[in-house]
């Protein structure tokens, strides 16, 4: 009875070797690996539609102007916050 099941336990591990080594020797090469990775992006690079010139400078000109509003706009607002900071506080400067 022992014996049957250490040959079963023999059996079992050398079927977990044997997957083991069946494994190792069926990953590639990190190199290949890299390589098809390599020419994955390469083929969804050319995929993508790029912008042209134009859109790109007139994107690049709304972004600009909304920076300038936005930064106007928190510049007024703390402006008016720290007057009316002033005020309360009975700091602020009369003219």
């Amino acid at each position: 009875m022992a014996d049957a099941k250490k040959a079963d336990v023999k059996k079992a591990d050398a079927k977990k070797t044997a997957s083991k080594t069946n494994a190792k020797k069926k990953k590639p090469n990190v190199f290949q690996r890299l390589w098809k990775y390599l020419l994955a992006c390469k083929g969804e690079l050319k995929k993508i539609t790029w912008p042209s010139v134009s859109q790109t400078t007139k994107n690049f000109g709304i972004v600009l102007v909304v920076i300038i509003v936005m930064g106007l706009f928190i510049f007024g607002l703390d402006t008016g916050l720290y007057a009316l900071l002033g005020m309360v506080m009975g700091t602020g400067t009369t003219v």
